[in-house]
């Protein structure tokens, strides 16, 4: 009896363990959450029987989400098949990203404790700030970035930041102060790397998270309502931070653009690449281009007949993802990739209003799911979030996770 009881905890310690892994190693160790994905998967594939009884009495709630993934892997398919150009690594990141589904499989099953996550958020987003900040105002480091470029981290540490707002209602008492440094931290490690586009999610995340007061808690909206623009303003009087000379450098980049200036520049760049997207849509609007090499040679052709400039060729993607998707998939692309922002999103609203009825039970996870979502939507406006695996592997896994928690959440409010 005692060794089954040893067995029971220690895997308890174990799927808790895959729930606090992800968020804690994002920021820091460049293949941690790649490693937590395949162990998701094995761990699936190990205890079948138990995740095959699990899932069969949710399989319709969670077509949308399979089907949100399942889309582009099968776009990207057909592309290899039919595009000769295009290479075997380009599947790498949609099956990887489907592939991620095992975390919702595993939580089914397993049902670790949702607080796991919570805490991974937290101690990832601290993590992340200490880092970037050590090589931001001690080594000096201009654009850190940690072990990825500075505009992801800075992106995906303000998403960890806001998810701890989202989660807050979980923590009792002063254990609250816990998740709120975890926003706290979430916010410097973006001003740390000095990356603007994030600001533009923030605005649309701080809405929904007063949108939803009733079920995030009071707490929770008197902390979007003061700390985010309290920190924002301070940074902006503070010269060290570099928030105001950045904030200054996008406006002169766009007004040189417009008056026909010099464009490469950090914003002129981003202008120069949609307008090269849009002239690349409009040659191949229902398909796309394809592969990379397609798209390669497509922005060759341009900068040959002088209707781009060179530069453009140094850069694989266009800074954002809509039109980077429409580039590559034409309208088929551009549907694939809005399935994956938009049926998580309507999963996780539906999961929030049904548990309105349920004690706030599902407050927790199914707003920390739309932050995410409605987070990655903001990062696309002016960078290809999903460009890279890291990111893109992240994006699924704490997606299927919390998919996981909503479905699984007890019949009483969390408080403990």
């Amino acid at each position: 009896m005692n060794h089954n009881l040893s067995q029971k905890s220690a895997g308890t310690v174990f799927f808790n363990s895959l729930l606090f892994a992800p968020p804690f190693l994002f920021l820091t160790a460049r293949g941690g959450t790649g490693l937590c994905s395949l162990v998701y998967v094995l761990a699936a594939i190990v205890g079948w029987r138990a995740v095959r009884t699990a899932m069969a009495p949710h399989w319709r709630t969670c077509a949308p989400l399979l089907l949100a993934f399942m889309v582009p892997l099968l776009l990207a398919l057909a592309d290899y098949v039919f595009d000769s150009g295009m290479k075997l690594r380009e599947l790498e990141r949609p099956v990887r990203a489907l592939g991620a589904a095992a975390a919702l499989l595993v939580v089914l099953a397993w049902r670790p404790s949702r607080r796991c996550l919570w805490w991974g958020l937290i101690a990832g987003a601290v993590a992340g700030a200490v880092l970037v900040g050590t090589e931001r105002w001690v080594l000096g480091i201009e654009r850190p970035g940690g072990l990825i470029n500075a505009i992801t981290f800075g992106d995906l540490s303000l998403c960890m930041g806001l998810m701890c707002l989202a989660v807050m209602g979980d923590f009792p008492g002063r254990a609250v102060l816990w998740p709120l440094l975890g926003a706290l931290a979430g916010l410097l490690g973006l001003i740390a790397t000095g990356t603007r586009g994030g600001w533009v999610a923030a605005v649309p995340a701080a809405v929904l998270l007063l949108r939803y007061q009733a079920v995030a808690g009071r707490r929770s909206r008197i902390a979007v309502a003061l700390l985010v623009p309290a920190l924002l303003s301070l940074c902006c009087l503070l010269p060290q931070t570099g928030v105001r000379e950045r904030a200054l450098q996008g406006v002169a980049d766009v007004q040189q653009y417009l008056a026909g200036g010099e464009t490469y520049t950090n914003v002129g760049v981003r202008l120069e690449l949609w307008h090269t997207a849009t002239v690349l849509i409009a040659d191949r609007p229902w398909l796309g281009h394809g592969s990379m090499a397609a798209v390669a040679r497509a922005k060759r052709a341009l900068v040959d007949s002088g209707a781009a400039p060179a530069y453009i060729l140094q850069f694989d993607h266009f800074h954002n993802d809509a039109l980077h998707a429409t580039v590559f998939g034409g309208v088929a692309g551009l549907l694939a990739w809005a399935g994956t922002l938009l049926l998580p999103f309507l999963f996780f609203r539906r999961q929030l209003h049904r548990g309105r009825s349920a004690q706030r039970d599902l407050a927790a996870p199914a707003l920390a799911g739309m932050l995410l979502v409605v987070c990655y939507a903001g990062f696309g406006l002016t960078e290809v979030i999903f460009w890279t695996i890291h990111s893109s592997v992240f994006y699924a896994l704490t997606l299927f996770m919390l998919a996981g928690l909503c479905l699984t959440a007890p019949p009483q409010s969390v408080t403990g």
